[in-house]
């Protein structure tokens, strides 16, 4: 796993596809606010929940300048389904080959019922308009991590 990212370094660039196959770069977004998120596969039970609090705060972040973005190993086609399925309002990026994960930090070793394997280590990044990571957060819960990050930008815009 790469180091993790600190406030006040400058975010990785990227360049992946959305769900409807469109190619999306970080200066996509300058001189707006940024959450970008991994997660490690659509339609689990943890990442639905985050996706659908991202949702609904969707309208939150919006109104303080901030675009959601979710990232995972997940084709495009699984992408548009988890959206759909679930009413999702955020824009998903398709990161195949974990390289944007693993820019970030968000790839690594992982244990699960005894055993050890490479995957997502759910994480979210606050990036600010100048392109720097605001806040970072690694090894998230899922559930109610979407208010965590935005009471942070809350207090980050009011700076």
């Amino acid at each position: 796993m790469n180091d993790l990212l600190q406030s006040g370094q400058k975010a990785p660039d990227f360049s992946a596809k959305d769900q409807n196959g469109n190619l999306v770069t970080l200066s996509d977004f300058s001189s707006q606010w940024l959450v970008l998120y991994f997660y490690p596969k659509d339609n689990t039970p943890g990442c639905t929940t985050q996706a659908q609090d991202f949702t609904a705060s969707s309208s939150e972040f919006n109104a303080l300048g901030a675009k959601i973005l979710g990232a995972s190993p997940d084709s495009e086609t699984s992408h548009c389904k988890f959206i759909e399925k679930h009413n999702l309002s955020i824009q998903l990026l398709s990161d195949r080959d974990h390289k944007i994960a693993q820019a970030y930090g968000a790839w690594g070793l992982k244990k699960f019922m005894g055993k050890e394997y490479m995957g997502i280590i759910r994480s979210t990044f606050l990036i600010n308009p100048e392109g720097a990571i605001a806040h970072a957060w690694y090894n998230v819960r899922a559930k109610g991590h979407a208010q965590v990050v935005l009471k942070k930008l809350k207090e980050l815009r009011s700076l």
